[in-house]
């Protein structure tokens, strides 16, 4: 295929080409579907700054319809030799429509393409896992209310600490992913301007409507400096990836718990066998697995953000090359978080409370604190003198439930105010 940047007769060394190109035709693929669109703004916006006809842009607009068709059946692809997604498009349109085709990069450049298409890509996906991130903490919520009066030892520098529930265990992980969601919320908005007509960076002298095209690509504004089109690219990428290095933070701690909850050491869940894989060598594993590769895709996804800043700090204004790199860290992590999310979801579905076997490994220190809040009110007290006393005193029987039920500071087992959450859910939707 022709080079959208080749004037000459000369040829583009074979290795210059290789390494040039890299693996960035393979996250093309990806982005094709975004080009497309933008595509389909970008030649209505021609058509009305009276560039193209209405009939030829109903010409592009036929052929752009019929390339993503071909595209999604495998039957176009794009080619190491192609370089990007863009150079398939415009070499489509000006194999099936001859000069109308050439119109079609009139008053923009790959620079601002490659913006659109990953802005476009970038707007979706968060937008969708917004959504699962939302979905998958009303499961937690949910499961929070199921079993919230079902007693459990409280952790603090991984020693018992205090009485908790298995409520108050599952709606603090519920909440964070409320918090991952007002965060993913937050980059959203922030992506949702138009790069398209950035061209270069510096603009074009054809009087495109940049608010006209931001609307047909479903953009609610426009980013309007043309030399910030670029600018932002590495720096809206390391935002987006922050959001999702978030909801894997969460989805991580999440796993890690389960993991120790679930030795036999501990056996405070039973876990589906569905969920479980097997050892090749010991009869009797039951592993799980997909839990250790969640935690351990938390140390992919976040490196990947710190990556695609690396990327862009030492850049001087403008566009450089550098950031074809960014893709394959934006692709990657979007799809962990993505399958990552549902996990957790199966998981969590999969997930039964072993109450006896938790109330048997209940540490019956962990009811020192509380004895030492009953001094303070009862003999008034000084709470370090109440410490102290509550330590050389011993520990008779403790009803559970009515010591749960003591716990009414906000958010405290005892009143863990799930209403409150799934107002911010709904607040957030």
């Amino acid at each position: 295929m022709a080079k959208l940047w080749k004037k000459g007769k000369a040829t583009l060394d074979p290795v210059v080409e290789k390494y040039t190109a890299g693996t960035d035709y393979l996250f093309d693929r990806v982005l094709m579907p975004y080009d497309i669109a933008a595509s389909r703004a970008h030649a209505k916006g021609l058509e009305k700054a009276n560039i193209l006809s209405k009939g030829e842009l109903k010409k592009i607009l036929s052929a752009l319809q019929d390339l993503g068709a071909a595209f999604e059946a495998g039957n176009i692809t794009i080619t190491p030799e192609d370089e990007d997604c863009h150079t398939v498009i415009e070499n489509y349109l000006i194999e099936k429509l001859g000069g109308i085709g050439k119109k079609i990069h009139t008053a923009r450049s790959r620079n601002d393409q490659v913006a659109t298409a990953v802005r476009l890509y970038m707007k979706q996906h968060i937008g969708e896992l917004r959504v699962n991130t939302r979905e998958l903490a009303e499961k937690f919520l949910d499961y929070a209310e199921e079993h919230q009066r079902i007693p459990m030892p409280g952790y603090s520098h991984s020693q018992q600490a205090m009485l908790s529930t298995v409520g108050h265990f599952a709606a603090a992980h519920a909440e964070s992913l409320v918090d991952d969601s007002d965060v993913l919320k937050v980059v959203e908005e922030l992506l949702d301007k138009s790069p398209l007509g950035g061209a270069a960076g510096f603009g074009t002298a054809i009087p495109v409507d940049r608010e006209y095209t931001a609307k047909e690509m479903g953009f609610g504004r426009v980013q309007v400096n043309s030399l910030y089109v670029q600018n932002s690219r590495g720096k809206l990428e390391s935002l987006y990836l922050e959001a999702l290095a978030q909801v894997m933070l969460s989805l991580g701690k999440f796993a890690s718990d389960v993991l120790l909850f679930t030795m036999q050491e501990f056996d405070f869940f039973d876990v589906d066998d569905s969920l479980t894989t097997g050892s090749s060598i010991m009869p009797h594993k039951k592993n799980l697995d997909v839990l250790e590769l969640v935690r351990g895709n938390v140390s992919v996804v976040a490196p990947n953000q710190l990556m695609v800043k690396e990327f862009a700090k030492g850049l001087t204004s403008g566009y450089h090359r550098d950031g074809q790199l960014m893709k394959k860290p934006l692709v990657e992590s979007t799809h962990i978080v993505e399958e990552s999310i549902e996990i957790v979801g199966v998981v969590l579905a999969g997930l039964t409370p072993n109450a006896e076997k938790m109330k048997a490994r209940i540490n019956p220190g962990v009811f020192m604190a509380d004895i030492a809040n009953q001094f303070v009110k009862e003999k008034g007290i000084p709470f370090r003198d109440a410490y102290r006393l509550a330590a050389a005193s011993g520990i008779g029987n403790v009803d559970l439930a009515k010591n749960i039920a003591s716990k009414k500071s906000l958010g405290a087992p005892g009143n863990l105010a799930l209403d409150q959450l799934r107002k911010r859910l709904q607040a957030s939707d």
